[in-house]
């Protein structure tokens, strides 16, 4: 493998690892303050959905992304109103949320385009382009570090910017905040919480609608990034990988952005090497596209067992009288 295979395969890694990235923090907010949310695949979707949608008729790709944002945090507050107001069973409003996403986007984008489930494909000024970052030309030429920069650092959407630079962020908040404080222990021990005169209720709430605002990123960047348009079920499981990539990361920012990276890396590779001659036999492109779902399984196997949820995680809270 030459270096510029192995840049576009690290460049493609970091595209796809971006939607997972943003889904796993949305997850991480959610667990840590003990609601549990399956939904995660469902409000990317949604999101996918009203972001493709509203870019494509106002040809304004912000209001698509306000867009996608709006209604992944009117799935958040269904999932909240489920689980903390009504302290349902958290997974069963996680799972009834993706049934919901999946077959609600495909009969109003029929209704709305007439187009199979999908919308029409985005024009470039409806999409998030590329950015180029200072010097990127300049240094293309550079033998090692030209290429690595050009190719790799720069030339990417503003949103795989920003997906990475919500890791120390999330980081800060959860670690050197009294918000943060206050979120993991309500995960942990919401009784000692709302002793110390805390709204156990609204902190799960504000956790809520973190995630929400992180899936709505999540689903824009799949329509209107990383491709330009939605299309039925384009999430394809990636709110599943996401949890998975969060357990495997023991519910920790630095830890999720290594396990998504790993896992884009895996769609990367799938999506690179298809129907691979052996000499004896060939791999067919089915098998490299179901890798990283079976890879998946594997690493969920081998790790689920050493990851420690938080004590509280989908309980719901009943304060005493």
């Amino acid at each position: 493998m030459d270096y510029l295979t192995l840049l576009q395969i690290l460049d493609s890694t970091v595209r796809l690892a971006t939607p997972l990235l943003l889904a796993c923090l949305a997850g991480l907010y959610s667990e840590r303050a003990g609601i549990f949310d399956i939904g995660l695949e469902g409000k990317m979707l949604v999101a996918a959905f009203l972001s493709g949608a509203v870019a494509y008729e106002t040809g304004n790709v912000w209001l698509g992304l306000l867009a996608a944002i709006a209604g992944s945090l009117l799935l958040s507050a269904l999932h909240g109103l489920a689980s903390i107001t009504c302290r349902g069973n958290q997974l069963i409003s996680g799972v009834a949320i993706n049934f919901l996403a999946a077959g609600m986007t495909v009969v109003v984008a029929q209704a709305w385009f007439a187009k199979g489930g999908r919308t029409p494909s985005l024009p470039n000024e409806a999409r998030f382009e590329p950015i180029p970052l200072p010097g990127a030309q300049a240094l293309a030429d550079v033998p090692l570090i030209g290429p690595l920069y050009a190719e790799l650092i720069s030339g990417h959407s503003f949103l795989v910017y920003l997906a990475f630079a919500c890791v120390p962020l999330t980081w800060w908040i959860l670690y050197r905040t009294r918000f943060g404080l206050r979120l993991r222990a309500v995960g942990e021990n919401p009784a000692a919480v709302d002793t110390a005169g805390v709204s156990v209720v609204g902190l799960r709430y504000a956790a809520v609608a973190i995630c929400g605002l992180l899936c709505g990123i999540a689903g824009a960047y799949l329509a209107t990034a990383l491709q330009a348009g939605f299309v039925k079920d384009m999430t394809a499981g990636r709110g599943y990988i996401a949890l998975a990539a969060l357990i495997f990361a023991k519910w920790r920012p630095w830890y999720a952005l290594s396990a998504t990276l790993l896992f884009g890396l895996l769609q990367a590779v799938a999506l690179r090497y298809q129907n691979i001659d052996l000499g004896a036999f060939t791999i067919p492109v089915q098998a490299m596209d179901a890798l990283p779902y079976i890879l998946t399984v594997v690493i969920l196997a081998g790790f689920v067992g050493k990851a420690i949820p938080p004590r509280a995680g989908g309980e719901p809270y009943v304060k005493e009288r």
